[in-house]
This record gives C-alpha cells, structure tokens and sequence, in this order.
C-alpha cells in the first residue's frame, strides 16, 4: 500500500476513487488522467470522489500513460550569474503559463556536468530541454538529447553542427557600441576581461568556448581595429573565473585606462578592485560592461552598461521549446535580440 512518506498516512489511489465514485478502476483512471471518454456524470462522480478522499494524481503513472509529463528542463551555466536567474524566470513565467513545470539544473560551464545534467532530465521524461550550452565549438555533451529527438533550444549561446532553435542577444553589436564610447572619448589603452576559459592568449581571429563572449570579443576588437588601434587585442584578457582582481591590477599597471567588463560579476569585482588601488571611476579608468545589474544604477559613479533583453531570452527560447513540443515542424529559428545602451557617469576621457 503507497503511504505518504511525510505523514505516515496511506496515499489515495485510483482504486480509492473507483470504488468511492462507484466505477470500475479504468474509468476512474481516464477521468482523472484527462484521456478518453467518459459521461458528464461519471465525470462529476469521479471528481467529487477525488476530491473528498484528497486525491494527489500520480506525475509518472501519468507520463507512461500520456506520454507526457508536462514538464521541462532547463541547464544554465552558473545559478548564481544574475543573468540565468533572470532568464530562467523569462522561461518560468511562460512554461507556468502554459502548464509546464520547470525543472532547474546547474552546469557550472562544464561539458561533462551539462552531459549528465541532461541524462538527468532524459530519465525525468521532461517533454523538452532549455540548454546554455557549456561549449559552442563541441556541444557533443548535448547529443544525446537531440539523437533520442527531445526538443531543445538554446539560448544565450550556439553550439556548433546542432540543428536545433537558439535564441541569442546581438553581442557583436553590443561589443562594437561599448568599444566606440570609450574610442569616441578618446582612449586607446582599453581592456576586455572575461571569465572565458582559453588555452592560449587571445589572438585575432581565434573561436572562443562560448559564441557571446566570442561574438563580444570580435566586436571589442573589431572596433579599435576600425579606429585604428595597434594590436588590439593586446589588453583582451581571459581565464579571469577565479582572478578578475589581479587581472585589474596587472592591467592597472600596464597603463590600461579604460575596461571593458563582459558581465556585471567581472564588473563587480573590477570595481571593487580599482577601489582596493586607489583608482577613480572615471577619472583613473572607465569601467563598462555588459547587463544591467541592480547594483550598476546604485553604485557611485553608476556604471555605463549594454543592457540584454536577459528575461525576453528565457521567454522566447520556452515560447519556441513548447511549440516544437506540440509538433511544430517549421525551419529551425535562430532568434537574434536587440540590446539597449544604458548610458550612466563611468567614461571620462583618458588623463594626458
């Protein structure tokens, strides 16, 4: 006898509702599985039974039957990365509007913890998987969803040879605007700090792990190429995950004058960290960067920053996932959103 592990009691099953509403176990089972045909009085008898004696439906019982569990997963790199939690909530908001539990596992940006976080998701019967994806250039921890044709989408991040849905903010032009404020304001010494894992330093024209920060990065570079800069990806400095300070020191003293951040955690420590120096925001170094963080409007000064459309990413990517889910067989979408400037006081032209 099932027994509600919580309070000892034993749980209502099936049979309990049969017998209460006077039908048979399988008539039962359809009425309150939402499946085949039954009358609007056995309906009501049912439901009324089940109601009385409390019954809670069985979420599995019901996936092997349906072949649905109404439910979806969703793997993001980082859950402490204010960016993911507000993208899952984008996701959240319109899988409950739609019916859809979400279900939330954290990859850590690793290939072999997204590999299981997937097989995970796969042994729950989710009815489709949201994935940031830990690697563009080898997404094969990602294969196994696609070879068994569960729909994915993913969003923030492409992954190289997946036909699948991806939905993406515009980082290259996003890059590229950043770049020409502190460009228009007269700097040349500026760099690019990234969390990115990387073997080697930065070359031009090298593929980076994770199309955003790689698509980032081409668009910094491309701007002060364009504007003239010698070598400019001299000051791009990446594998700062567990370093951003003394990547800020060393770049401090290098002679840099100005940074750009690639999210408002790099941001965070960098301006910490120019505090530690001694060194004023804007008038020693301009700090931009990517993501409109809480504490960017309140710090002083407020930090200039390339807003995404973080929740819309989330959103859009579980609009898509749940139409492929209820059989939509368009074209795979590759969906590019605008980010918007917010321009606050942390450029200052460079000291002469």
């Amino acid at each position: 006898m099932p027994v509600d592990p919580l309070n000892g009691r034993r749980e209502v099953t099936v049979s309990d509702v049969a017998a209460a509403a006077k039908v048979s176990k399988a008539t039962a089972a359809r009425v309150l599985g939402g499946y085949g045909a039954a009358s609007e009085a056995v309906r009501d008898r049912v439901q009324a039974a089940a109601e009385q004696l409390g019954y809670h439906p069985n979420a599995l019982a019901k996936t092997m039957t349906t072949g649905r569990s109404n439910s979806i997963g969703i793997i993001v790199g980082d859950i402490e990365n204010p960016f993911f939690a507000q993208a899952t909530r984008g996701a959240a908001d319109v899988a409950k509007a739609a019916g859809y539990d979400l279900i939330l596992l954290n990859s850590d940006e690793h290939a072999v913890a997204e590999e299981n976080a997937i097989s995970v998701l796969l042994a729950k019967r989710v009815d489709g998987i949201l994935v940031a994806p830990a690697s563009t250039t080898d997404p094969s921890s990602l294969r196994e969803a696609v070879e068994r044709a569960r729909p994915m989408v993913l969003f923030d991040r492409v992954a190289d040879g997946l036909d699948v849905d991806t939905v993406v903010a515009d980082n290259l032009a996003g890059a590229r605007r950043l770049a020409q404020l502190l460009l228009d304001a007269g700097h040349r010494r500026i760099a690019f700090v990234s969390t990115i894992a990387h073997a080697d330093e930065y070359r031009v024209g090298d593929r980076l792990g994770s199309s955003s920060v790689d698509d980032r990065v081409r668009g910094f570079v491309g701007a002060l190429a364009d504007a003239g800069v010698d070598d400019p990806a001299r000051f791009v400095r990446l594998n700062a995950r567990d370093g951003v300070p003394a990547v800020v020191r060393a770049l401090v003293d290098d002679g840099i004058t100005a940074i750009v951040a690639s999210d408002s955690l790099i941001a965070q420590a960098a301006f910490r960290e120019l505090r530690t120096l001694r060194r004023r925001i804007p008038d020693d170094v301009s700090l931009v960067a990517f993501d409109d963080a809480d504490w960017t409007s309140l710090s002083a000064p407020g930090i200039t920053v390339m807003a995404q459309p973080i929740h819309e990413i989330g959103a859009e990517a579980a609009r898509l996932l749940i139409r492929r889910i209820a059989g939509d067989g368009a074209p795979t979408e590759h969906v590019v959103l605008p980010q918007r400037l917010v321009e606050r006081e942390s450029i200052a032209p460079p000291r002469s």
